[in-house]
């Protein structure tokens, strides 16, 4: 089933972008941290929508582990750790379950002193396990933990939220 299509998609974006600006009023520089390919793709969505409504400085970054055994190789930022002393950083992913994959995504920014973390989803479920708290959520879904969500947002595709 069909949840949300290329419009509506773009909807979410413009809404969730305004909201970055309005929660980081005053602020020169932003720092977007994709989670790996689906994350990231959504963060470049964000980054470019944010960089129409803003002359400020947003920076796109991905953050790179593997979801289903997070201790299993280290978690990479591409981005140098000095670079994120003082500085506000939104951790994007494209869904966001139990909160695990966010969880373990934040370990690279426990070495710094970010002045600020956020969490943006396009799609939140509501499974916490992990005390994850998302700022910035496109859609919040009630389903089961065995219902799936793709996200297709990568490629030149039809961009589509589906609920399988």
């Amino acid at each position: 089933m069909k949840l949300l299509d290329g419009r509506q998609i773009k909807q979410k974006i413009k809404r969730l972008a305004i909201e970055i600006l309005e929660q980081n009023f005053g602020e020169k520089e932003i720092i977007l941290a994709g989670i790996n390919n689906n994350g990231l793709g959504f963060a470049k969505m964000l980054e470019k929508e944010l960089l129409q409504l803003t002359k400020n400085k947003i920076i796109l970054t991905s953050i790179n582990l593997s979801p289903a055994n997070p201790l299993e190789s280290e978690v990479i930022i591409d981005i140098p750790k000095k670079d994120l002393n003082n500085k506000i950083i939104i951790i994007v992913d494209d869904v966001a379950n139990t909160g695990r994959t966010i969880f373990y995504a934040i370990k690279p920014l426990l070495e710094v002193l970010p002045k600020k973390i956020q969490v943006a989803v396009l799609i939140d479920r509501e499974h916490k396990s992990f005390p994850i708290k998302v700022d910035y959520v496109g859609v919040s879904l009630f389903t089961t933990i065995q219902d799936d969500i793709d996200v297709q947002i990568k490629g030149r595709g039809e961009k589509a939220v589906y609920l399988k």
